[in-house]
């Protein structure tokens, strides 16, 4: 009887964890810019900033390249079997990397793996495509407006997924 009820609170517990939306690895909603100015070799900040990224339940891990410029991030993703993963993939790659060269000064590119498809974008051409220097933002607000305004243009999109790298 009492295997019986320690399973059974076992089970309630379990069951409010998953109704309550909680996770152990859900980072704090935390304003990203406090992480303004930050560099490639601060891993403990590129790791806080990640965790707070879009589609970060998606993230894998990430590694750095601090030993000669240019420097940049590595950000591998989880391949979702059966999932269109073409929608996902562009916002990821619009969002993450517009918001990592808004607060990392000396990132000079953000490669995104998703299982096969691996994407490079440069800062140079992130901001040339905005017409804006992205470290000058202040704030997630008036980041997230630009990033949405282009997003939601379609042909902006086209522009920028079918222009090479540069």
């Amino acid at each position: 009887m009492r295997k019986r009820k320690n399973l059974m609170i076992l089970c309630v517990l379990i069951l409010s964890f998953f109704l309550c939306g909680c996770t152990l690895s859900e980072p704090e909603n935390k304003d990203l810019f406090q992480y303004k100015d930050s560099y490639i070799g601060d891993n403990s900040a590129i790791g806080n900033i990640v965790r707070q990224l879009a589609n970060r339940k998606l993230l894998q891990g990430f590694e750095l390249q601090t030993k000669e410029k240019p420097y940049g991030i590595t950000l591998n993703y989880k391949y979702v079997e059966g999932v269109t993963m073409g929608d996902i993939v562009e916002e990821t790659i619009i969002l993450n990397s517009t918001f990592l060269f808004a607060l990392v000064n000396n990132a000079d590119w953000v490669t995104f793996h998703f299982g096969d498809e691996t994407h490079t974008v440069k800062r140079e051409k992130l901001e040339a495509w905005y017409g804006k220097k992205l470290n000058s933002f202040e704030n997630e607000k008036e980041l997230r407006k630009l990033v949405y305004d282009f997003f939601n243009d379609k042909k902006k999109m086209n522009e920028f997924f079918n222009t090479p790298s540069g």
